[in-house]
């Protein structure tokens, strides 16, 4: 049996009623796009802070790091949000697990802190390869002029270890937008799930997953190009951005 190709599916009215075939990819893209965002910025967070106690002189700080990254690094992103989504609320109090399973937007939610965990590792690790490549001279330094160790990390190690890893930060934020995707098994309506809402509702699989693939890749493509502009902008003579 011949497969029936039809690209003007995309303009025809979606059974949901709130617009075209279309109109349901490009809404999956601008949550896709509001995930990834929430959970970059919780993985920078979480990432820099973890990473900077994994350089910490301290054996208790760095225990601390070694087995933040270990836990959420080694555990599969679906079964990370699974256990947010499922699990965490019945093991909380009756009343404050009732309240998260009824909580608007919770799989919004549930994704955008999911993914930010398990990124944050990825971006702690990338942290602490950038200080530790840094010069010993540089934290000398710092400390014969008086600053603390907060200090140091604030004004000197961690603005120079951040330019020379943005390479890899990029691929991480792109891996952030792919993961989205793992999102629509606790109910998330991203991209991927719009689209195979589609071909379930037109029969246009091949339709539906191409187009979702392009807008993947235009996304990723800009977010790239952006980048690109941000480490030259940014770059130090002498290292890895600099070139």
């Amino acid at each position: 049996m011949n497969y029936h190709w039809n690209w003007r599916v995309f303009w025809e009215p979606a059974p949901s009623g709130t617009g075209t075939y279309l109109d349901m990819l490009l809404s999956g893209l601008v949550l896709t796009i509001e995930t990834a965002l929430c959970a970059w910025i919780i993985a920078l967070a979480f990432g820099a802070v973890i990473g900077v106690l994994r350089t910490l002189p301290s054996k208790t700080a760095s225990l601390v790091g070694f087995a933040y990254v270990e836990f959420f690094r080694n555990m599969p992103l679906l079964v990370q949000l699974f256990l947010w989504y499922f699990v965490l609320p019945e093991l909380l109090p009756r009343a404050s697990g009732l309240w998260l399973k009824q909580l608007p937007g919770a799989p919004f939610y549930t994704a955008a802190i999911g993914i930010g965990l398990f990124m944050s590792a990825r971006v702690a690790e990338q942290t602490r390869a950038g200080i530790s490549s840094l010069p010993r001279g540089q934290k000398l330094a710092a400390t014969a002029l008086g600053l603390t160790t907060a200090q140091t990390y604030r004004y000197v190690l961690l603005p120079m270890a951040f330019r020379i890893i943005l390479p890899p930060l990029t691929s991480e934020f792109l891996s952030t937008i792919k993961n989205t995707s793992v999102a629509l098994t606790i109910g998330l309506i991203e991209l991927t799930a719009e689209a195979r809402a589609m071909q379930e509702f037109s029969f246009q699989v091949f339709e539906a997953f191409t187009a979702a693939t392009v807008l993947y890749l235009l996304i990723n493509i800009v977010v790239v190009i952006v980048m690109r502009f941000v480490e030259r902008g940014v770059a130090v003579p002498g290292y890895i951005t600099g070139k």
